[in-house]
């Protein structure tokens, strides 16, 4: 544990080009490049070429969020821009579904551009919204951290608050893009499997896929379990500390489906595929989740923090199957068929990653959490993956290539 709170963030650096950052994606989905990374050796092709590298009769994993159009613009009477990014539900109700269905006043926490000039000043903008109008309402209630709650309201309870982010609402694209929304971005940064709103940043190993890619994983008896895990802002957030124990991982809510953990808990013997940091991120909680349960027999909050499987659980040996059978025996006594939990898990060079033989993911930005993510999936050779890219041409970041990379060694038995 000590020796993870040690890690310093330049050790995991690299030298990246501006013009090696892809701010525009493919014209088409599944023709970017795909980078293979198995046993020890790397290779470059095409990602529509993704079945010739997955072992038949595999279980792949997705993230199956919808990112929200979070970035709203207000003007002041006196025609002062105010930007209102939204994060998260942060009234009585905090559940996505309910919040984005919601047809009455909804709370959000929200980091707001020009905030100094906003006092107490309802904040109105006009909206149509499949195809009915109104008058949408923004007013900014107090300070959380560097955010604000922000109430929003709207004159026409014909319109759901999701509807009037989809018509008023821009895609939160990434900073580092330094562009504006363009039409394509609306459809392009989504996956075509994209079902639960609620995050603000894409799953971006996902955006490579398209039905084509799908079927012919399928036809290889490749089956898809899908989870949900809302993307927040904190996936940008920099390591800036100058060991990794000053750093404060951000917090992401999980949607938990029993359904899914049972049958999870039956496909432990087929190699398991996370599609993107997220899902692996969401599988490895939900793996600590049932450790918990298991170690002191309840599970109030649902909630991993940033150091616990480092720290108090770590010499617990558990194996998936058993976690995952945890889970559903603590929801099945609670008469939950779904629920909501939170997660601050942090997977770096130490941790033990349990719930995937494989990992589909992005190109990552120098010293992030994400990169070292990939440094606890294959070790050192993250170095030799990324040069090969860098001396290849690839495309990085959100809208850039794509990797596979297969873990060395097989886990614990799962």
């Amino acid at each position: 544990m000590v020796q993870v709170k040690k890690i310093l963030p330049e050790d995991y650096n690299y030298i990246l080009p501006p013009e090696r950052i892809a701010r525009y994606p493919e014209e088409q989905r599944d023709a970017s490049r795909l980078l293979v990374y198995k046993n020890g050796e790397v290779s470059g092709d095409v990602f529509r070429n993704v079945p010739f590298h997955i072992p038949s009769g595999s279980v792949m994993l997705r993230n199956e969020t919808r990112v929200i159009r979070a970035r709203l613009i207000f003007r002041k009477s006196t025609g002062a821009r105010i930007e209102v990014f939204c994060l998260e539900p942060c009234g009585e109700i905090t559940d996505y579904q309910k919040v984005m269905s919601s047809r009455a006043p909804v709370s959000w926490k929200c980091l707001v551009g020009n905030a100094r000039k906003w006092k107490q000043e309802k904040l109105s903008l006009p909206v149509l919204a499949g195809g009915k109008s109104t008058q949408f309402h923004a007013e900014k209630l107090g300070r959380q951290g560097n955010a604000f709650c922000v109430r929003f309201s709207w004159d026409n309870d014909a319109l759901s608050f999701g509807e009037l982010m989809e018509g008023a609402g821009f895609v939160p694209l990434p900073p580092y893009l330094n562009r504006n929304e363009v039409e394509g971005d609306r459809e392009r940064y989504q996956t075509i499997y994209a079902r639960n709103a609620g995050s603000v940043a894409a799953p971006t190993a996902g955006l490579h896929f398209t039905e084509g890619v799908v079927q012919r994983l399928q036809a290889k008896n490749i089956v898809f379990r899908d989870v949900t895990l809302h993307v927040g802002a904190g996936t940008f957030k920099p390591v800036s500390s100058a060991h990794l124990g000053g750093h404060e991982m951000h917090t992401e809510k999980i949607w938990l489906e029993r359904d899914l953990i049972e049958k999870l808990s039956c496909e432990t013997g087929r190699p398991w595929v996370s599609v993107g940091t997220t899902t692996l991120r969401a599988l490895e909680s939900m793996y600590w989740y049932g450790v918990k349960y298991l170690a002191d027999g309840v599970l109030d909050p649902v909630h991993v923090s940033q150091w616990e499987s480092y720290e108090k659980y770590a010499g617990q040996h558990v194996s998936v199957k058993e976690a995952l059978r945890g889970l559903a025996e603590f929801m099945k006594a609670g008469g939950r068929k779904s629920m909501e939990a939170t997660t601050q898990l942090l997977i770096v060079p130490g941790y033990r990653i349990r719930m995937a033989e494989a990992l589909i993911t992005n190109f990552h930005m120098p010293k992030s959490t994400l990169l070292m993510l990939v440094a606890a999936f294959i070790g050192k050779d993250w170095e030799k993956a990324y040069r090969y890219a860098l001396d290849k041409g690839f495309r990085f970041l959100s809208y850039g290539d794509g990797c596979l990379f297969w873990k060395d060694t097989e886990g614990p038995d799962k």
